[in-house]
């Protein structure tokens, strides 16, 4: 039986305990071969349609690997602030840790996906996963040796189709975050979850360079350059398990970041700004079933029914699919339904239990998409596109929405509660 440990995991690596579940993220370096495991759903790349061209003639940027080249195709209209008594949409993000494509064709599914309901998400992509394994000991990790990795690093034919799917993403919409590099999680000094500031600087520097420069560390100058300025781009990222925000975002703030998402155990309500930005977490959601809630992601549905096996007897896949499934949906819903607030979800490009929480979280999407097709103000963005909203907003109103718990519905339905006050009524004049 395979199990998931905390090294040797893409993207991943256990987190700690909560009444929620896991609050943080796993995986495999080897993650369940190379095909789509039985029911992940057939290849759609074939009738997509082609990825548009760039908004403007690329200009190369540093050594060709990044280029600008205009604004950003397929991007929603300039958000506008709510009316009084306006109904907030629902926003809801999808959202993928690593980003990396390794022959499981996951990466293509979910852009296909997207694509074919007009959606739009954030792919948090982990530096390393662009940087040749061969050229390894460029990374020096804090707190590790270098050339350390416990996601360790993409075949070179893995990243030239990363490279690909990421030119996709971005021209196709998406956000392109990061997932930061070796994703080391644990107690040890070396974690994430103990670097400094200025650790976390180095990080990020090592990040933004290995996208900034993969074709002088690959050697690959025949392959498309990426079509956006990264140094832009780069607006927010997670963590890996969810470990270090509060040393992290000193430095993240002064890098001109809007947002983070890396706090765990979130809760259904409206956000509010932690040091200056945005904190965006994972949240939790109703498990069916179970007497407490799950944390939003694929590894947390995983940890509460296999414990730590990626390959567990098979005859409990059907019902632990739709236990995510729903669970996922039953945490839209709850938000949908009362207080609007907006719906995160976290997820890798993996194959565990057969593919169970990828159909899962294709399910759910599909669900929420239909809410969106049948009328209603339901809003599948990116990170970036829904802080964009947010930054727009009075504070009063924000600030009124956050008054709204967990499933509560605004008193008196919205126009009343963000509704206009009243003029007060001019006092009788004296006899």
């Amino acid at each position: 039986m395979r199990t998931l440990s905390r090294r040797g995991a893409i993207g991943l690596g256990a987190g700690a305990v909560t009444a929620a579940g896991l609050a943080g993220c796993g995986g495999s370096k080897d993650p369940d071969g190379a095909k789509p495991s039985a029911g992940s759903g057939k290849n759609r790349s074939g009738s997509a349609k082609p990825s548009p061209s760039p908004t403007a003639p690329a200009r190369p940027l540093g050594d060709g690997s990044t280029s600008f080249t205009g604004k950003q195709p397929h991007q929603p209209a300039a958000p506008r602030p709510l009316e009084p008594g306006q109904e907030p949409p629902q926003f809801v993000v999808f959202s993928w840790d690593g980003a990396g494509e390794v022959g499981n064709g996951l990466f293509p599914r979910f852009l296909d996906l997207a694509k074919e309901h007009g959606a739009a998400m954030t792919f948090f992509l982990s530096g390393i996963y662009l940087l040749p394994e061969s050229k390894k000991r460029l990374y020096d990790p804090p707190g590790n040796r270098r050339g350390a990795s416990d996601i360790g690093y993409l075949t070179d034919a893995h990243i030239k189709d990363t490279l690909k799917n990421l030119r996709r993403a971005w021209l196709e919409g998406h956000e392109i975050g990061t997932h930061f590099n070796g994703h080391f999680c644990g107690e040890g000094s070396g974690s994430v979850g103990n670097w400094t500031s200025a650790q976390w600087r180095s990080e990020i520097d090592q990040a933004k360079g290995f996208v900034k420069e993969w074709r002088t560390n690959s050697g690959w100058t025949d392959l498309p350059a990426l079509p956006f300025d990264y140094d832009k781009e780069l607006v927010g990222g997670r963590t890996p398990c969810l470990l270090g925000q509060d040393k992290l975002l000193p430095t993240a703030r002064a890098l001109g970041w809007r947002y983070d998402a890396s706090s765990p155990g979130g809760r259904q309500t409206w956000p509010t700004k932690k040091q200056g930005l945005w904190d965006l977490p994972l949240q939790q959601i109703p498990f069916p079933g179970r007497g407490f809630e799950v944390l939003s992601m694929d590894y947390n549905m995983l940890a509460n029914q296999s414990i730590n096996s990626t390959k567990a007897p098979s005859h409990n896949y059907p019902h632990w699919r739709r236990q995510a499934a729903q669970a996922y949906i039953q945490g839209f819903k709850r938000a949908f339904e009362t207080n609007r607030a907006p719906f995160f979800v976290g997820n890798h490009f993996e194959q565990w239990n057969g593919g169970i929480y990828m159909d899962a979280v294709e399910e759910a999407f599909k669900h929420i998409a239909r809410e969106k097709e049948k009328g209603a103000d339901v809003r599948l963005v990116s990170f970036r596109q829904f802080v964009d909203w947010l930054d727009v907003q009075k504070p009063e109103v924000l600030a009124k929405l956050r008054t709204l718990e967990v499933g509560q519905r605004p008193a008196g339905g919205w126009q009343t509660f963000l509704g206009a006050k009243t003029p007060a009524s001019p006092r009788p004049s004296a006899a």
